[in-house]
């Protein structure tokens, strides 16, 4: 295992961990390595000094925060957004573009959804009249 520091194209940094240096390169280019802050796939590993252990433990003031952790004020309130839409919506993945046409038609029960749309079917959307806006994280797609 290897772990790397990493750069998002907002500038945000976060470390995370792969099998090897060839893992990353692969995950990279499927697009599966994501910016742990605002879901970015535009990833860079970002200059870092090695880690070399002595086999003893002790706590610095520069030890790394985990990822779970916000790391400013901004970034607590983008986590904070992305629970309550979260929690206050249905996720409909793929199916984000059928559904908010369903919904806006009357075709479908109004209820708020969030999902996964590309760029011109969003536009498309908008120009039909259908109220839609990014959200500006990616969203968390569901497994199983």
């Amino acid at each position: 295992m290897i772990q790397f520091s990493l750069r998002c194209d907002r500038d945000h940094r976060f470390d995370s961990w792969f099998q090897s240096a060839s893992a990353f390169d692969t995950l990279k280019a499927q697009g599966m390595v994501t910016c742990a802050i605002c879901g970015s796939d535009s990833v860079e590993k970002a200059v870092m000094a090695p880690r070399v252990t002595t086999g003893r433990k002790k706590a610095t003031p520069d030890t790394p925060r985990p990822l779970s952790e916000p790391a400013s004020p901004a970034e607590q309130a983008l986590r904070e957004l992305r629970k309550k839409i979260e929690a206050e919506s249905d996720y409909v993945g793929k199916d984000f573009v059928r559904e908010a046409r369903r919904i806006h038609d009357g075709e479908a029960e109004a209820r708020q959804i969030h999902g996964e749309a590309r760029l011109e079917d969003a536009r498309q959307l908008l120009e039909d009249g259908v109220p839609v806006m990014p959200l500006p994280f990616a969203t968390n797609r569901k497994a199983n």
